[in-house]
């Protein structure tokens, strides 16, 4: 078995793992207790999407999906971001009107 070969077999065995996470994640927004926990879980539920998106770029050998793994890290960021902010505060955008 040359390296091309193991690469690709490592490959898909990296994609199943990363699945697998994906869905006990998603499990864990739907019936989380609280509203930190689904957040810590949307969280998650993303890098895995980033992790997938680079499995299956490494697994196709391109680089075409470098930019779909960047958009859904600033997206992350974004959400992350927003949903601390509406668990802090109760609302997203403030609006004080003096």
């Amino acid at each position: 078995m040359d390296w091309e070969e193991l690469l690709k077999v490592v490959t898909v065995i990296c994609i199943a793992g990363v699945s697998i996470s994906i869905f006990i994640l998603l499990y864990r927004v739907l019936k989380g207790p609280t509203n930190p926990d689904r957040a810590v879980a949307l969280d998650g539920i993303g890098v895995n999407l980033m992790a997938l998106g680079a499995l299956i770029a490494i697994y196709m050998v391109t680089t075409k999906l470098n930019d779909v793994i960047l958009l859904i890290g600033i997206l992350l960021f974004i959400g992350t971001i927003a949903i601390a902010k509406f668990l802090e505060k109760g609302v997203i955008i403030d609006r004080n009107h003096n």
